[in-house]
């Protein structure tokens, strides 16, 4: 044990929320040697288990392989044109979620009895209590986890107009003959395109210049061109002034680059971001500051303003992927309880689309790098040069690297849109963590052929013209 037990409080640590910050804080506290309480009035296992990752990826593959079904590429194979059972699809997900539901939320806690949940929402009453339930419970550490929910927009009708967010969108039974996306982030990009996939008309409207506007200037390009080309409809520079319910749907009034444009769908999917969860908390009563759009003020190490709590994951309003929210937990924990004062960094931590083809990226974008005064390099390598993407008849992709000439073509950054583009994009997250070269890169040796070797290649076109080399060629 870590840390010096309170015997005056219920817990040493208690944890509010029930997702994957949650439970890695609760855990880690566990093997310290805390008595630990995990408060969630919602379905366990939080966001990335019931209404993320896992079941939009699993939606996400099924459209892929109905689409590859009706226009698999390959001369010779047969094309088909049976319809898909769209409840069906919906069924087999709602099973895959409730079976890792248990495996990995339910049967921790059976495997850690140090571990109490209550099921019930906490709130702040004082900095050293909360109330859940019809109880009050004490604790010496508290770790707010409460996770994100999908943002709302100001605008005229929304209050009004029946809308899906991100959790109603994978619950659907009958799939919609249209569907009008507000957002194209990574949310409503992935949901926009499985529903075009499945057959929906998919109208994407994104307020900003660009689709998946913090990804690279080229690679968002690129992504919205395939889909694009795939039979999506998407809008960029669009300003939504009204939304109404209407005879058979939704209407949306819009500016398009300045120009009057009405939209008209059967259902409207809202993906204009996440806000922390951090509503009716009882912050105040604690000392906990949050900002204007409600996250949890922390510093980095991840402290909130209350001198014995902490914050971690979407609630925060920082880096809102599931991988920074369980190590978050985890370290949490650690600095509450045993007071080792780590730090996060966030610098090498990748993030992925899961489009067809999906977006992966870790590092600097080139602006960002130009921004910081380096002298920067870039490779841009279509996948059209790949040896393996011309064999699996999918030649879509761009890898692009950032590197930085003053030091040896370090590798800064990399950038790609890619079948598997979020399994390769790990060659990048070495590479920058490492503080590898472009000379690294080309002194490995890849398997022949794979995707992953695009790195190679695009490595080597910072000194040769690729579209002239022989396979395997150095």
């Amino acid at each position: 044990m870590l840390f010096n037990r309170a015997s005056n409080n219920d817990f040493d640590l208690l944890v509010l929320g029930g997702g994957s910050a949650a439970f890695a804080a609760a855990i880690r506290a566990a093997e310290l040697g805390a008595s630990v309480a995990v408060a969630e009035d919602g379905v366990i296992g939080g966001t990335c288990v019931n209404r993320g990752c896992v079941p939009s990826k699993n939606l996400l593959y099924a459209a892929e392989r109905y689409h590859d079904y009706h226009r698999n590429g390959f001369a010779g194979l047969p094309q088909g044109t049976q319809a898909a059972n769209f409840a069906e699809v919906i069924a087999q997900k709602d099973d895959l979620v409730e079976g890792l539901r248990k495996a990995k939320y339910w049967d921790i806690l059976e495997a850690f009895p140090q571990i109490k949940f209550l099921p019930h929402r906490a709130t702040f009453v004082s900095p050293n209590e909360v109330s859940v339930g019809d109880q009050k419970v004490t604790a010496e550490h508290f770790i707010i986890a409460t996770g994100a929910s999908a943002a709302r927009l100001p605008v005229p009708g929304l209050e009004r107009t029946p809308l899906l967010t991100y959790k109603e969108a994978l619950d659907l039974k009958q799939l919609p003959k249209s569907l009008l996306v507000i957002g194209g982030g990574p949310i409503g990009l992935e949901l926009g395109q499985m529903y075009a996939r499945f057959g929906s008309k998919v109208t994407i409207l994104e307020a900003l210049p660009r689709i998946a506007p913090l990804e690279d200037e080229d690679i968002s390009e690129a992504l919205k061109g395939y889909l694009t080309e795939e039979g999506l409809q998407i809008l960029t520079s669009v300003k939504v002034t009204q939304v109404e319910p209407v005879e058979g749907g939704v209407r949306i009034e819009a500016l398009v680059e300045g120009e009057p444009t009405d939209f008209l769908g059967e259902r409207l999917l809202l993906a204009a971001g996440l806000k922390p969860n951090t509503r009716d908390l009882g912050l105040e009563r604690a000392g906990v500051q949050h900002d204007g759009r409600g996250a949890v003020v922390v510093d980095d190490q991840l402290r909130t303003t209350a001198k014995n709590v902490w914050a971690a994951g979407d609630v925060t309003g920082q880096t809102m992927l599931v991988t920074v929210a369980a190590m978050e937990g985890g370290i949490a924990a650690e600095n509450a309880l045993a007071n080792v004062r780590k730090r996060i960094d966030l610098k090498t931590v990748p993030h992925a689309i899961f489009t067809s083809p999906q977006v992966a990226s870790v590092g600097l974008r080139e602006r960002d790098a130009k921004a910081s005064g380096r002298n920067i390099l870039t490779a841009k390598l279509p996948f059209e040069h790949v040896p393996k993407a011309a064999a699996v008849r999918d030649t879509r992709g761009l890898l692009k690297l950032v590197v930085d000439r003053r030091r040896n073509y370090r590798v800064l950054g990399a950038h790609m849109v890619a079948a598997e583009a979020a399994d390769m994009v790990h060659i990048g997250v070495l590479a920058v963590q490492q503080s590898l070269t472009v000379g690294d890169l080309l002194r490995t040796t890849f398997v022949y052929p794979t995707l992953a070797e695009a790195f190679k290649i695009a490595a080597l076109s910072f000194k040769k013209d690729v579209t002239k080399l022989s396979c395997c060629a150095t």
